[in-house]
């Protein structure tokens, strides 16, 4: 655990030279979103393999830097791409830029991503308040050494996702006429998509959504007594007994069409922070 500390405060020094004004926002950019960093203002840009001890992105329609700037009148630090366990990292590099954006001084994330809608009242395109969620991926970023200066060693996360912060985004989307759904997103490894058996499971254990990020930020978010907001785009129906072949392209596909709806809502909710 010395040695995290000693690669947080590398990369946080090379990142705090580069920037202007401390973060008081961060934002982790799922796919499809992350054209929302490109309206940050007075932004600088920082390509994750610049970053001392930075994983580098490989997915795509993932980016692949760090913006900060300002937002709605906020100091913001957004993740343009984020990182995820499927792609060979470990949990705790994939959860490495949390603990970063919080030695700089972010104190509420707004996390986002593209789901599949296992809720037979959603449909895509929808946009899902994230609520709680099922940590399914086999494995936990807390798992080793715990630094006390970080956290607990057995954190709360009864709280996880921030109750006051889910009223405000529930009214924020009424107040601009934006439809939201709101339930339990069920975390899994990927990187493939799930048999119609899994999703019957995911289904009967709860979850409304699925989708292969997201719970190890919170995770870590949570254990450092971040205040979190998560939001989900429904990109497809997975729904066991009705599941058809789904693609990459058909996912972007669909948040890209949800993008200005989500753009909407991302940059009141800040604003309102």
């Amino acid at each position: 655990m010395g040695q995290l500390l000693g690669r947080m405060e590398e990369a946080k020094s090379f990142i705090q030279a580069r920037m202007k004004e401390a973060p008081q926002v961060g934002l982790i950019l799922g796919s499809g979103l992350g054209e929302l960093a490109d309206d940050i203002q007075d932004a600088v840009r920082i390509p994750y393999e610049s970053i001392p001890h930075f994983p580098v992105s490989t997915v795509e329609g993932h980016a692949g830097q760090l913006v900060t700037g300002r937002l709605q009148n906020k100091t913001v630090i957004a993740m343009q791409g984020r990182f995820h366990y499927y792609e060979g990292y470990s949990m705790q590099d994939v959860t490495f830029p949390v603990r970063v954006m919080k030695s700089l001084g972010v104190q509420q994330l707004i996390v986002t991503n593209a789901c599949g809608g296992m809720n037979p009242a959603f449909k895509p395109g929808d946009l899902m308040i994230i609520k709680d969620h099922l940590n399914l991926t086999g494995a936990n970023p807390l798992i080793g050494s715990n630094e006390p200066g970080l956290g607990p060693r057995f954190p709360d996360m009864s709280r996880a996702y921030t109750p006051e912060l889910l009223t405000l985004v529930r009214d924020t989307a009424q107040s601009l006429g934006i439809e939201v759904q709101q339930g339990v997103y069920a975390g899994i490894s990927g990187p493939n998509y799930m048999t119609p058996a899994e999703l019957t499971m995911l289904r009967t254990l709860g979850g409304d959504a699925v989708g292969m990020s997201t719970v190890p930020e919170v995770i870590v978010a949570s254990h450092m007594s971040m205040q979190v907001i998560g939001i989900s785009c429904v990109t497809d129906m997975a729904i066991g007994e009705e599941l058809e072949p789904l693609s990459h392209e058909q996912v972007i596909e669909v948040a890209n069409r949800a993008k200005p709806r989500f753009i909407k809502l991302v940059k009141e909710i800040v604003a309102r922070l």
